[in-house]
């Protein structure tokens, strides 16, 4: 960085110096991956994980060469999460496990919707994310034909995890009140789930308000379930013992990252379009992210690609969209040097895989069949 005032703060004069005089900021030294981890763990607030959850299988199909069940688990407050176990159709034997993490996206009504198919028709809205993030494809259903046991659960705050309308902040409610009239005076015809995403974007922020008065937060909230999810996955008799994979664009890559640090149960992780050095994004782009990455305090647990490598020598593979407009290029070429130093330092350079494709913020399809190769290597190695 050449502005010692980077565009985030350049109306904050000070405030740069001030807080890296306080204390390490995106440490640049060689952080030991057991100090990031558990530097993590406090920042997050992360609450306690039950030892073993027993998920009720509510329903089961079969279509498009995948075998697969609803599942309902207790997390432990609110509403049950909903997941979808998919497999090859008629295999019975134990398989590989990943966990597929779907993104942010701005679309909170629908959440595995966005990269699986289900027991229904999938809906319009969800198709539409999926078109535009992920070439129109739902991998996770892509990845249980290619021999894998793929959990897609809900993150909290999507889907099945989603809060009512009614039950928002009165002040969220208004606010959301305020975009839906604009939209329709505008001539919008809304549907239910773009009326409650217009709602879920101010509620994102009070949400992280009451989280952090709890000592926990947003990526805290996230990972605790998604940690669930893998420890779900990992017991389970029909999955290959020796932990899981996980997988996710964006916000889901964020999953990913949080859910590797923080499980020892992920054998492998694949974070696709959410990596980068943090003081790049300073530059204009934080507010382009939401609270899965941003989270009170994160600054001084590490570097956000010292988070994504705190578990090497594991296998870790990264796609860097290179038009990606939420991160800057020079960015994610800074972090891609750092973790392959990480994991070079390791002595294990050949477990971290990186891909730069020509692409905006997505999960394209060539990318997609990249990462179900690296499953591949990792799971039969």
């Amino acid at each position: 960085m050449t502005d010692s005032s980077p565009a985030d703060l350049r109306s904050l004069s000070g405030l740069w110096e001030l807080a890296r005089s306080a204390g390490p900021l995106f440490s640049s030294d060689t952080p030991d991956g057991a100090a990031v981890r558990s530097r993590l763990r406090t920042t997050l607030g992360l609450l306690p994980v039950p030892d073993r959850v027993e998920p009720e299988t509510a329903a089961t199909w079969s279509s498009g060469g995948v075998d697969a069940a609803v599942l309902r688990w207790d997390v432990g407050f609110g509403a049950p999460s909903v997941g979808w176990l998919l497999r090859p159709a008629g295999e019975a034997r134990p398989l590989p496990g990943v966990v597929a993490l779907h993104c942010h996206g701005g679309v909170k009504y629908y959440g595995k919707e966005k990269i699986a198919d289900g027991p229904r028709p999938t809906e319009p809205g969800a198709l539409a994310a999926r078109a535009e993030l992920y070439g129109g494809i739902p991998y996770a259903n892509e990845l249980a034909r290619r021999g894998y046991a793929v959990l897609v659960p809900d993150a909290f705050g999507w889907g099945s995890r989603r809060i009512p309308i009614e039950d928002m902040p009165g002040r969220t409610r208004r606010a959301g009140e305020l975009a839906v009239a604009a939209r329709e005076q505008a001539g919008e015809i809304l549907t239910e789930a773009a009326r409650y995403d217009a709602y879920a974007w101010p509620h994102e922020d009070a949400m992280a308000k009451l989280l952090g008065i709890l000592g926990t937060s947003w990526g805290g909230a996230v990972a605790r379930e998604d940690s669930i999810a893998v420890d779900l996955l990992d017991s389970r008799a029909d999955v290959l013992p020796g932990g899981v994979g996980v997988v996710g664009l964006s916000g889901g890559g964020a999953r990913a990252a949080l859910a590797t640090a923080l499980n020892e149960n992920v054998r492998a992780a694949a974070v696709i379009a959410m990596m980068s050095t943090m003081e790049h994004l300073l530059d204009g782009y934080v507010h382009s992210h939401a609270w899965l990455m941003m989270n009170p305090g994160i600054g001084r647990v590490a570097d956000w690609p010292d988070i994504a490598a705190a578990r090497r020598p594991r296998p870790l593979f990264v796609g860097y969209a290179e038009r990606d407009g939420l991160f800057p290029l020079a960015g994610m070429r800074a972090a891609d040097e750092l973790i392959a130093a990480r994991y070079t330092a390791a002595g294990a350079r050949d477990a971290y895989r990186s891909v730069f494709v020509d692409a905006p913020h997505s999960f394209p399809p060539a990318l997609q069949q990249q990462v179900g190769e690296f499953f591949d290597e990792v799971f039969t190695s």
